[in-house]
């Protein structure tokens, strides 16, 4: 339930009719625009006198959501989420290219490939040290050394840095991470999103693998729950019948979950096919649907990669691609002006 309060409407007048409705038990979520003030009701809103609330002077009016993701809605929060890290800025009209390697493999591999990725113009260095694998027998990544050599390489080049989690018992070593990734496979692992929930730090959610785009804004819905509002979301590709490639790319998802959702939107083109070849018109594609931000794979030596060399860039490739990227960001601004 949404009650939109009138223009004009002042702050202890606010709190007071806050202070009410919360003796009814139930979790009240401000969003002020320049006009109006939102308040989103969220619990047991059965208890509510609806026409009681619509009869008090300060409200314009009341609305029942009638889908079940609330704190994600934009209707509870009309206006776009920006999230921060370190210097980058994500959503409400920020664009960020996060870059880096599918895995951490060595020192000096992390800080070459974060040096090249900011040069070109990534703002946020992405890397992977736990690594869930399809395989039992695939390099499973570096673990908590990886998390360290990230760190190295965010105080080399400044960039913030973003990881997968994959198990809650290892969340003290994402201490001085920036953005946790909580990959496909876990993306309804609802134990660890209410874990994330209880902190303070921003939560790149990725799509799973067969999911839609409600169970995705439900996940998003378990974080935010908790307390934690800093959830961005990333579609990297769904499960169809078509092998050729990868995984198939939901570009309209975009244009949905921004009608739904006040979250951030990025797109990980690199995962969605499987192909380094179909990296660029996809992430343009993206730009071009209105996507918030891009999550791209670049390693210093594909071919030798220990994880997803086929679908990384080399750095004067992704270097091309950033400068096009940047570009079509800027003129996608003009023609929504």
């Amino acid at each position: 339930m949404i009650a939109v309060l009138k223009n004009g409407t002042t702050p202890s007048q606010i709190q007071h009719l806050v202070d009410w409705l919360k003796n009814m038990n139930l979790d009240v979520h401000i969003s002020e625009g320049s006009e109006v003030t939102i308040l989103g009701l969220v619990g047991d809103t059965s208890r509510v006198d609806i026409d009681l609330l619509k009869s008090l002077e300060m409200v314009e009016t009341v609305k029942r959501v009638s889908e079940p993701f609330k704190q994600a809605n934009r209707k509870f929060h009309p206006k776009d989420t920006i999230i921060e890290a370190g210097n980058a800025r994500i959503g409400g009209g920020y664009f960020a290219m996060i870059a880096g390697p599918c895995s951490v493999e060595s020192e000096e591999q992390i800080i070459a490939v974060a040096s090249a990725v900011k040069e070109s113009g990534a703002s946020i260095l992405r890397g992977g040290a736990f690594k869930p694998r399809t395989s039992p027998y695939a390099f499973q990544g570096m673990k908590d050394e990886g998390i360290r050599l990230l760190l190295e390489a965010k105080k080399a080049t400044g960039l913030p840095i973003v990881t997968e989690i994959m198990n809650i018992s290892t969340l003290d070593l994402f201490a001085d991470v920036d953005i946790i990734q909580v990959g496909a496979r876990n993306m309804q692992n609802f134990d660890l999103l209410k874990e994330l929930g209880k902190t303070d730090k921003p939560i790149l959610l990725k799509r799973g693998l067969a999911n839609t785009l409600q169970e995705l804004l439900m996940s998003a819905e378990y974080i935010m729950s908790e307390g934690n509002s800093k959830v961005i979301l990333c579609e990297r590709g769904i499960r169809t019948f078509e092998s050729y490639t990868r995984n198939t790319l939901d570009l309209a998802c975009i244009p949905v979950l921004r009608k739904l959702t006040h979250l951030p939107i990025i797109i990980d083109p690199s995962h969605a096919t499987g192909k380094s070849w179909l990296v660029d018109p996809l992430a343009m594609g993206a730009v071009a649907t209105g996507a918030d931000g891009l999550l791209i794979e670049v390693h210093n030596d594909p071919a030798h990669a220990l994880c997803d060399g086929p679908q990384s860039l080399k750095p004067e490739v992704f270097d091309g691609l950033a400068k096009k990227l940047l570009k079509l960001h800027d003129f996608m601004k003009t023609v929504e002006e």
